[in-house]
């Protein structure tokens, strides 16, 4: 049944910037959160403790997290790739993480250099320390929906690693399109594998918006119960490990079609276009949302 109610978690602050050529200012990243508490988001990925070598969009993951103002009911979250991760992560007073397995082996190694066996001991550890310490957290899964290297995956594998996540311990698997390569027909299949492996309150959907199918893919996935939808203010964003990937579902695209559905979010639309314009401002290049561009078509 259509949820009457959708939560929307907010990524543009990491999976957005992560692949952002140009790097942000630390003082801009934080307008940018304290932008995004102000529209009310009830969850934020402010930003991920990995290697800088590797993202150094986010080296200043600490110093972000060290200058904002957190508004209360909000839940502000960090990715973490490892132990070490999770370390700087507590340190910084985080206390909500996610984790990332793939689907696909392929994506796997060349994501994390690791198969996905070997990635998922790895989260048990970090799982098994988080929680002992009340953090909660959550699992994306990766390349559910098609992988850049392998091609079309089995829905029965995305269920299988689906509910090997779950079974460590996370509150929440996003299931992810990482490359942007889902359509509605599809996903119905996914999500009747998935679903029969971890409870739909369990279940989110991380949709880009690549091919730009993202909203006809949530279309598809409400009438199964997912209430739950990552999205980026703007369509800021992508995954920088995956060929081909570029732009995830809009946050101000979704909050306008659901609020045309008379689906709650509690999210201003208004405060979202605000954060969106602002970083816009401070990247090089128009943001792909709909909307946004609905509002600043005269001025480009």
């Amino acid at each position: 049944m259509t949820p009457r109610r959708v939560t929307i978690v907010e990524v543009g602050p990491r999976d957005g910037l992560q692949n952002e050529p140009t790097i942000v200012s630390t003082a801009d990243k934080i307008a940018f959160v304290e932008r995004l508490s102000a529209a009310h988001l009830p969850v934020i990925e402010v930003s991920a403790f990995v290697s800088p070598k590797w993202v150094p969009q986010l080296a200043d993951a600490a110093e972000v997290f060290a200058g904002l103002t957190r508004a209360p009911g909000i839940r502000y979250t960090a990715l973490v790739p490892n132990l070490a991760g999770l370390d700087r992560a507590m340190a910084a007073g985080v206390t909500e993480i996610a984790i990332f397995a793939s689907s696909t082996e392929t994506f796997s190694r060349k994501n994390i250099n690791q198969s996905i066996d070997a990635s998922l001991a790895g989260y048990k550890a970090v799982c098994d320390r988080a929680i002992a310490a009340g953090i909660r957290v959550r699992g994306y899964l990766s390349t559910a929906f098609g992988c850049p290297f392998e091609g079309t995956v089995d829905p029965r594998q995305v269920a299988r690693v689906a509910g090997r996540l779950a079974d460590l311990g996370v509150f929440e698997v996003a299931v992810s399109d990482t490359i942007g390569i889902a359509h509605p027909g599809q996903v119905p299949a996914v999500l009747e594998a998935v679903l029969a492996q971890v409870p739909v309150e369990r279940v989110a959907l991380h949709y880009h918006d690549t091919r730009g199918t993202a909203l006809a893919n949530v279309l598809a996935s409400l009438p199964f119960g997912v209430a739950t939808y990552d999205a980026s203010a703007g369509g800021l964003g992508g995954c920088p490990y995956a060929p081909g990937a570029a732009g995830n579902l809009a946050t101000d695209d979704l909050i306008y079609m659901l609020d045309g559905m008379g689906i709650e979010t509690g999210v201003s639309l208004a405060a979202v276009s605000d954060a969106s314009a602002f970083i816009a401002s401070k990247i090089d290049h128009r943001l792909p949302s709909r909307y946004a561009q609905s509002l600043t078509s005269s001025t480009w």
